[in-house]
């Protein structure tokens, strides 16, 4: 979801890369549909596990989640979102995916306007 949202705000401003500490066999279709509602496109993605080439050239790398991490080289920054998870509090479905879609957006935009301000 966020680096859908972070194409979506950014376009080629930022370079995005989207990979899973455990990747499922499938996009989240509530997922898809939630970011779609707001113009952003996960058509194109699919679940793949974080690439340590890749890792070697980023500059920063987010996590999504409490459980999530990543084993990147020393001089990369990893920051950890700890998103909301309404499902904490009985929203399930399309709402919690739209709940958590607008809190991985706030954080998309704070990033955006962090690494390339307009």
């Amino acid at each position: 979801m966020a680096a859908g949202l972070m194409r979506r705000a950014a376009g080629d401003r930022v370079e995005v890369h989207s990979a899973g500490t455990a990747p499922g066999t499938s996009i989240n279709a509530l997922s898809a549909q939630s970011l779609a509602e707001v113009g952003a496109d996960m058509s194109g993605e699919i679940p793949k596990a974080s690439d340590p080439d890749l890792l070697r050239r980023v500059d920063l790398v987010v996590t999504l989640g409490r459980e999530a991490t990543v084993d990147a080289p020393a001089e990369v920054e990893v920051r950890n979102w700890d998103t909301d998870e309404p499902s904490e509090r009985g929203i399930e479905g399309i709402e919690r995916m739209r709940l958590i879609r607008d809190d991985i957006t706030e954080r998309v935009d704070a990033l955006l306007d962090e690494l390339a301000p307009t």
